[in-house]
């Protein structure tokens, strides 16, 4: 697991934790479906990138 993978992944990880506290606040869904998108870029990316692939 390099540390590229690793930071992608807690970083979707984060925003997905993002995304739930913005739908509890009621937060434009505009917003939520923007970071929603953002935060399973993220995660595939750092599943993509994880070295079980090869």
């Amino acid at each position: 697991m390099t540390s590229l993978s690793s930071l992608l992944i807690v970083v979707g990880l984060f925003l997905l934790g993002g995304v739930y506290s913005f739908v509890k606040q009621k937060m434009p869904r505009q917003l939520i479906v923007l970071i929603s998108i953002a935060a399973a870029m993220c995660l595939v990316a750092g599943v993509m990138r994880l070295e079980v692939w090869n």
